[in-house]
């Protein structure tokens, strides 16, 4: 089964167990609409590609791990769009939790999300009970308090911001997370995973500054221009656009140079390097460059 075959209907399992009727079916919608149609799935999709790698010997364990991740990332993009954040009406290409329900139940089904996403690990530990200590201290310190995305959206009401901090923590502890999970849900040491999903987490930071300065909203599905409209620390506010691309291409070759020895390593780096080329596509980089040369001229 592909990987993202099996991340699909281990997703609609998990949100089925809170759709019975005895939900209030505007929040069941509202959960479903959070989740469905997803994105890339890339977190759960390197969670599970790690645990292969490293002998994935407790299946029901990894699917756990991985959709217990992309759950809480879900929770995270619905409060992300609230009013008092983003107030953005637009997500994956259609409209935003909050714009479709109404922030209230945006709030909630964000909060559901978060519960739903430790259930369902505590309930795919049942064969290997003793990993679960471990696992769920990872997943908790890349949602929480102080460097996980909770930590990274507060970055965002702070006056003066470190980026390399708030980017860490606001994409980077997720894919932190999932390297570092998945390891564990296969039984291994998870420290030697760190490194790539800090490295990736970064870059996916860097190319969303990018897509948010520079792209097209019908081509990511979501607003643009919202880091300058919101004052938010920006990779190419700091760096410029070219000095950014520069940037993102560096912390991507870091994160395939991070991947440990292990059997699973060659799919690994292409699932990397294939991600590099869908965030910031060779055309689009190369249009941006032109951009960032001709602004330079007219500036001169």
């Amino acid at each position: 089964m592909k990987a993202i075959t099996r991340i699909e209907q281990s997703l609609a399992a998990a949100i089925a167990l809170g759709e019975d009727g005895s939900c209030p079916p505007r929040l069941a919608g509202a959960i479903h609409h959070a989740v469905f149609p997803g994105g890339a799935r890339i977190r759960p999709q390197i969670c599970l590609a790690v645990a292969q790698a490293c002998g994935e010997d407790d299946p029901l364990l990894a699917d756990a791990t991985a959709i217990a991740l992309e759950l809480l990332h879900c929770a995270s993009l619905a409060h992300d769009d609230l009013p008092c954040f983003d107030n953005a009406d637009m997500r994956r290409g259609r409209a935003s939790v909050q714009w479709a329900y109404g922030p209230a139940l945006a709030v909630l089904a964000g909060d559901a999300l978060i519960v739903r996403a430790f259930q369902t690990l505590a309930m795919g530990a049942c064969h290997s009970p003793l990993r679960l200590p471990g696992l769920m201290a990872t997943v908790g310190a890349g949602v929480g308090t102080p460097g996980g995305i909770v930590a990274g959206q507060a970055w965002e009401s702070e006056s003066r911001v470190v980026l390399a901090d708030y980017q860490r923590a606001k994409t980077g502890a997720l894919f932190v997370a999932a390297t570092m999970g998945g390891a564990q849900a296969a039984g291994a040491d998870p420290e030697p995973w760190r490194a790539l999903g800090d490295g990736l987490g970064l870059a996916y930071q860097v190319a969303d500054d990018i897509r948010d300065a520079a792209a097209d909203p019908a081509l990511i599905g979501k607003p643009v221009g919202r880091d300058v409209a919101l004052g938010r620390p920006s990779a190419v506010t700091q760096l410029g656009l070219e000095g950014a691309l520069a940037h993102f291409r560096g912390l991507i070759a870091q994160a395939a140079e991070a991947i440990p020895p292990c059997e699973g390593g060659e799919g690994l780096r292409r699932l990397v390097l294939g991600e590099s080329e869908r965030l910031i596509p060779a055309s689009m980089a190369e249009a941006l460059r032109q951009r960032a040369a001709l602004s330079a001229i007219v500036s001169a």
